[in-house]
């Protein structure tokens, strides 16, 4: 008879409350019992995790619906935090046995892991973390309702998208304008709210016995394979290989536009004039056009992607309500991934789409694994599944465009890899200022935000928008949902471009080296699944050059 049954509600803290009991309670008297307890605690995890999952895509999906919410904010404040409690308790039992050297080796990542999260876990901080993510349900409450009146009708954020590439240079600006002018509106009690998590983070990590939130935060991420150091080494490697790059496509996009400055409307509008790329209408065209090359590059893709369009497990479109963004959430028990995104026909929903059907293929590779925490793969490893994805269906962009078009679309995405790289450098950056000066006023923060704006940001006129650029951080999600979950998509466009320069020289054996480091899931450290496939990881200068040279190398080959 296994531990837990299908149906078992695990939203439903009196229905979990028994199994969690049998466990804490269970004599462990070999390590084969050690063994039999952590698979039924994974069994059991699988059935919380999916019922987390399903009860978090609603509340992104419907933020606007009161019963939703309150569903979710329940589990938040009535299931988390004795979950939290328990799992320190179980986490001591395994790491605490006397039997514990004997378990084989698969089980050392998690060993490691548990370790970790008892050293850090303290009961005072349950009620702290409960509190942070309820500023971050209203931080998506705010964002989900931010809605703008243009061209006669109400439109999201990510509707405007497109209209930032008219080539009427009056409609770019008039959308820009209506988007940050909205934005800005909410700024205040943006934050405030980011004031109050950044005081509820620090006081997290002083009361686990770090200096500050960074040091608890690379703890609890469990980074073992890089330092703060090397964060801001892979900063200082940016801003030395890619802003180069970047200032000087700014200033070939300012020359072909003829223009004194660049302002912020003028960065997304194709410079020789032709209209937006405009991939798909409906949101069944991108969902066709990517089962279409899914199934070119291989079956196995392509077959696993339809299984989400079989399996409800997409919601794509842009609407009022719906929380920004975009992600996959592995359903644990079902073994099937969920898309989530926001798509307005733009170029970058397709990338969006195959992004993150690039994490769905991750979950699928790895979803034979039998424990559940084997199938969660370190953050930074788990991009390099979505983001190579992004590069690997190059040639097949075809699907969308005529064949000039595709080029154009492929131009553009390796000159927004150049770009995004610094960005990622600010974010990461800011990030580390904030936590290690958890007493800056807003006007110091606001003067870092600038100063690194300088440094790795586009050379952009924001002369008249001084207010807005100084809280244009508030955009970025990842600082409020995730603290310090960013610097991962840096680390792993590093794996991206080494995949894709595989696939340059040939595209089989970049699908083989692609399928063979995910599908171990987490069964090695984040050093040795790079090296899986085939892999470096490193944060130098020089690794950094020769892989944003193959992409000046392919920005050659393209036509203009």
């Amino acid at each position: 008879m296994s531990f837990v049954s299908d149906d078992l509600d695990g939203a439903s803290w009196p229905a979990i409350e028994p199994h969690m009991n049998d466990l804490r309670d269970r004599t462990l008297s070999c390590s084969g019992c050690l063994k039999t307890f952590i698979a039924d605690r994974s069994a059991l995890s699988e059935i919380i995790s999916e019922a987390r999952a399903r009860l978090y895509i609603d509340m992104t999906c419907h933020t606007d619906d009161e019963v939703i919410q309150k569903a979710w904010m329940d589990f938040v404040e009535n299931v988390e935090p004795k979950l939290s409690e328990y799992s320190d308790i179980l986490n001591r039992r395994i790491v605490e046995h006397d039997a514990v050297g004997e378990l084989p080796e698969r089980y050392e990542i998690l060993i490691k892991g548990l370790t970790t999260n008892i050293e850090i876990f303290r009961e005072e901080n349950i009620p702290l973390q409960t509190q942070a993510t309820k500023l971050v349900t209203e931080y998506n409450e705010i964002c989900g309702a931010q809605m703008v009146e243009f061209d006669g009708e109400q439109k999201t954020f990510a509707q405007m998208a497109i209209y930032l590439e008219n080539t009427n240079r009056e409609i770019r600006e008039a959308a820009w304008k209506s988007v940050a002018e909205r934005r800005y509106e909410d700024n205040e009690r943006i934050s405030e709210i980011y004031d109050e998590l950044i005081a509820i983070r620090h006081e997290i990590a002083t009361n686990a016995g770090f200096d500050g939130y960074q040091q608890y935060m690379f703890a609890a991420m469990h980074r073992f394979d890089y330092t703060i150091e090397d964060c801001l080494e892979f900063h200082n490697s940016i801003e030395a290989i890619c802003q180069p790059l970047r200032h000087r496509t700014d200033e070939e996009r300012r020359g072909a536009l003829a223009l004194e400055t660049l302002r912020p409307w003028d960065m997304s509008v194709d410079v020789h004039g032709r209209p937006p790329l405009q991939p798909f209408k409906e949101v069944q065209e991108m969902v066709d056009g990517c089962s279409s090359i899914f199934h070119t590059m291989s079956d196995e893709l392509g077959n696993y992607f339809d299984l989400l369009d079989a399996n409800d497990c997409l919601d794509l479109d842009s609407r009022k309500g719906k929380a920004p963004g975009g992600y996959q959430y592995y359903l644990q028990k079902s073994r099937l991934p969920f898309i989530f995104m926001n798509a307005a026909g733009t170029q970058r929903n397709v990338e969006t789409m195959i992004h993150e059907a690039g994490h769905a293929f991750h979950s699928f590779y790895s979803g034979h694994l039998d424990l559940i925490h084997e199938r969660d793969a370190p953050i930074e490893f788990a991009e390099v599944a979505s983001m190579s994805m992004e590069l690997l269906t190059h040639p097949h962009w075809e699907q969308f465009y005529s064949s000039e078009e595709a080029n154009r679309a492929r131009r553009s995405h390796l000159e927004d890899i150049i770009a995004l790289m610094p960005w990622i450098a600010t974010i990461d950056a800011f990030q580390h200022w904030i936590y290690a000066n958890p007493e800056h006023t807003r006007e110091e923060r606001a003067e870092k935000w600038l100063e690194l704006s300088e440094r790795f940001g586009p050379k952009v006129d924001m002369n008249g928008f001084e207010d807005i650029r100084e809280v244009s951080w508030q955009r970025q999600g990842h600082l409020f949902g995730v603290p310090f979950y960013y610097v991962e998509y840096g680390i792993a466009q590093l794996g991206a471009l080494q995949m894709w320069q595989y696939h340059r020289r040939d595209k089989q054996d970049a699908l083989a080296r692609y399928k063979s480091g995910l599908a171990l899931g987490y069964t090695r450290g984040l050093t040795e699944l790079f090296e899986a496939s085939g892999l470096t990881l490193s944060f130098s200068e020089s690794h950094l050059d020769s892989l944003i040279g193959e992409i000046d190398n392919a920005l050659t080959e393209i036509p203009v």
